[in-house]
């Protein structure tokens, strides 16, 4: 299996690797490790290039396919073989507004289950930009702006961000990890990782993150507006360098 260099270290934006195998039908190649993210969570998978000496070999995409992360290629460009060495580049600039985002979310998820106790039932991510469900029964304007300065606060508080790796059983001890709803994970998955904002938020999740809240910058509630009796949806933006 690839080692996902992105859970190691999220701030990492190029490495080296080795061609482990190709994917005919995609047109891509599989790598003994990798840091780029293939998507899930919300968190749309990474852009960036491969490089095998002076060759420049830009992704079309990343996927995962039967539990293998595959690097899409080119249709028109020759997959390098099994046994190549090459280096990959992250596109840092997108990678990092994502995890910036991302954290985002886990901040506004955190704050809202804190105070008003609402569970999130969906969200989805773009570098900067992002939408949270909750299982609101009502929301207005007043209540959105006290949740923007709550938000915003604890990322002024620079809380610290961490993630881990635990076995899956002594995940489902974790009550805070209940509301994430681990139990949807699939059977074969035996550890869950674990990503922790300090204080406030825990939850399993696969995705990349900065490592203090005040990265994130600042965020601005946009819009709301109710999907159904018993969900709202909250879209925010990240803001600041």
């Amino acid at each position: 299996m690839t080692i996902k260099l992105y859970h190691q270290d999220s701030y990492l934006q190029e490495f080296s690797a080795v061609v482990t195998s190709q994917n005919l039908e995609l047109h891509g190649v599989m790598l003994d490790r990798t840091a780029f993210y293939p998507g899930g969570g919300g968190q749309p998978a990474d852009h960036g290039k491969l490089e095998i000496g002076e060759v420049i070999l830009p992704l079309t995409g990343i996927q995962t396919a039967a539990g293998e992360i595959v690097h899409l290629l080119d249709p028109d460009v020759d997959l390098p073989a099994p046994g190549s060495e090459l280096t990959g580049f992250i596109d840092w600039q997108r990678r990092y507004q994502l995890m910036r985002t991302h954290t985002a979310m886990h901040i506004l998820c955190g704050t809202v289950f804190r105070d008003y106790g609402a569970l999130v039932t969906g969200g989805n991510m773009t570098p900067l930009e992002g939408r949270m469900d909750f299982e609101f029964a009502s929301l207005e304007k007043e209540l959105v702006l006290l949740i923007e300065e709550a938000v915003n606060r604890e990322i002024e508080n620079a809380l610290s961000v961490s993630w881990r790796t635990v076995p899956r059983q002594e995940a489902f001890q974790i009550p805070d990890l209940i509301r994430t709803k681990i139990n949807l994970l699939p059977e074969n998955i035996k550890e869950v990782r674990v990503v922790e904002i300090d204080g406030l938020d825990l939850q399993a999740d696969g995705g990349t993150h900065v490592k203090n809240t005040q990265e994130v910058g600042k965020i601005q509630i946009t819009d709301y507006k109710s999907k159904g009796r018993e969900n709202k949806r909250i879209y925010l933006e990240v803001t600041g360098d």
